[in-house]
């Protein structure tokens, strides 16, 4: 299995940046995507971004595209999201994900592990 742990979540004004991290452990040589989701209250969980962990090819969702960027450390097993002119629209709990599978990156359902969460809130 793979263990997933988020760090870098806090209170951020609008217009502002924050980095999400998110170290892997486990049988990580499994891992095709890698991805980052968000879940607002009384909404369902929304894709970020993901990243193909063989080439670093990234994904992102409209909402996103041109905000936030996601890289990825081989060496340490480590993925970054970095938000920038954060929105109070990006408020939610961010979770770190991977998925073996090779079916679609931004589908949450094909996902096999989740970090905790991390909070982020964008004052306005």
């Amino acid at each position: 299995q793979v263990q997933l742990v988020e760090s870098g979540g806090g209170l951020v004004p609008a217009g502002g940046s924050l980095r999400l991290s998110c170290a892997a452990s486990g049988r990580t040589s499994s891992v095709y995507f890698a991805g980052w989701f968000r879940q607002a209250p009384g909404k369902e969980r929304e894709f970020v971004g993901a990243i193909r962990w063989s080439d670093g090819d990234t994904f992102y969702p409209d909402s996103v595209r041109g905000r936030f960027t996601l890289s990825r450390d081989n060496a340490k097993n480590t993925i970054a999201l970095q938000m920038n002119s954060l929105k109070f629209e990006d408020t939610a709990v961010y979770y770190c994900a991977a998925q073996s599978s090779q079916v679609t990156p931004s589908d949450p359902h094909w996902y096999d592990y989740w970090g905790q969460g991390t909070q982020v809130t964008v004052s306005s």
